[in-house]
C-alpha cells in the first residue's frame, strides 16, 4: 500500500508538469505569428527603401513581406485551434493573442501598403499622400476597434447593451481582421512589384483603389455584419474529406499561390456582403420569422 501511495505521489509531479508544457504550445504559435508580423513589417521598409534603386530587388522583399502575413495568418488560426483542442485557453493567452493580431494584421498591412504603393505614388506633402496616410490609419484603428471588441464579447458573451449581437460561435460580428490583411497581403503577392514600375498614372490610380479599399475593409471589420468563423470545421465525422479537401487545396496553393490565394481573401471578404444584401432582399415578413425564431432559440 505504501509503495502504492509513492508511485502516485511521483507520478503526480510528471502530469502537472506535462499540463505545463501544453500551455506553452498555443503561445509558441502566436509567437510565431508575432515573428512574422515583425519580418513584414522589416520586408515592407527593406522594399519601400530599394523601390527608386531596384525596384525588382524590392518586389522580391515586399513579395516576402506578404507571404510573412500569410504564415501568419496560419499561425494564428492553429494558435486557437490548439488551444481549444488541449483546453489550456487562457485570459493572458486571450489578450497576447490580441496584441499580436494589432502588429501583424494591423500595423505589418499598413507598413506593406504604403511602401508597395501610396509612399512610393504619391510625393511627400500633397494631398494624395495626406489622404492615402488617413485611409491606412482608418484601417488600423478600425482593426483595433474590432478586437477590441471581440475580447470584450468573448469575455461577457452576453447582450452588453440594447441592439448589440450576442457572441455567436458560428459567425463572427464584423470582418475579422486577419482576412482584411490577408486581402492586401494577397493583392501585394499577386503583383509585388511596386506600383511605380506600370507608370506614374497607373500608380496613381491602383493607389487611390488601395486606399478605398483600406477604408471599406476598415469599415467591414467594425461592422455588425456577419462572417463565418469556421470554428466548427473539422469537429464532427467527416474530418476524412476535410483532409483530403484541405491537401487538394494545398496543392492548388503550392501551384498557382497567387491565383488561389486573392480567389480565396476575396470570396472571404465578400461573402458577409453577400449574405447582408442577401437578407435584405428577403420578405420583410421572412426576416421577422426568422428572427423570432432565433430570439427563442436562444
Amino acid at each position: 500500500m505504501a509503495q502504492d501511495i509513492k508511485t502516485i505521489e511521483k507520478s503526480a509531479p510528471r502530469h502537472k508538469g506535462l499540463k505545463k508544457g501544453l500551455y506553452l504550445i498555443p503561445s509558441a504559435f502566436t509567437a510565431a505569428n508575432i515573428c512574422m508580423g515583425f519580418l513584414a513589417v522589416i520586408f515592407s521598409l527593406r522594399g519601400y527603401r530599394l523601390t527608386p534603386v531596384d525596384p525588382q530587388l524590392a518586389a522580391t522583399y515586399f513579395d516576402y513581406a506578404a507571404i510573412a502575413i500569410g504564415l501568419a495568418i496560419l499561425f494564428d488560426t492553429l494558435d486557437g485551434r490548439l488551444a481549444r483542442m488541449t483546453r489550456t485557453t487562457t485570459e493572458m493567452g486571450v489578450q497576447l493573442d490580441s496584441l499580436a493580431d494589432v502588429l501583424t494584421f494591423g500595423i505589418a498591412p499598413v507598413t506593406l501598403v504604403y511602401g508597395w504603393a501610396i509612399g512610393a505614388a504619391f510625393a511627400d506633402g500633397t494631398s494624395l499622400h495626406s489622404i492615402g496616410i488617413f485611409a491606412l490609419f482608418v484601417y488600423l484603428m478600425c482593426g483595433v476597434l474590432r478586437l477590441a471588441r471581440f475580447n470584450i464579447q468573448a469575455t461577457r458573451p452576453r447582450i452588453l447593451k440594447e441592439g448589440t449581437p450576442k457572441m455567436d460561435k458560428k459567425n463572427f460580428v464584423g470582418l475579422p481582421i486577419p482576412p482584411s490583411a490577408g486581402l492586401i497581403a494577397a493583392i501585394v503577392h499577386f503583383s509585388p512589384q511596386p506600383l511605380t514600375v506600370y507608370g506614374e498614372n497607373a500608380a496613381v490610380i491602383y493607389s487611390i483603389l488601395l486606399m478605398v479599399l483600406a477604408a471599406l475593409l476598415g469599415g467591414f471589420m467594425v461592422s455588425t455584419i456577419k462572417y463565418t468563423s469556421f470554428k466548427n470545421v473539422g469537429t464532427g465525422r467527416k474530418n476524412f474529406y476535410l483532409i483530403l479537401l484541405l491537401g487538394g487545396f494545398g496543392m492548388i496553393v503550392w501551384l498557382y499561390s497567387q491565383v488561389a490565394l486573392l480567389a480565396l481573401s476575396a470570396a472571404y471578404v465578400s461573402h458577409g456582403i453577400m449574405w447582408y444584401l442577401a437578407g435584405l432582399l428577403r420578405p420583410k415578413k421572412q426576416r421577422e420569422a426568422l428572427s423570432d425564431a432565433k430570439s427563442t432559440s436562444s
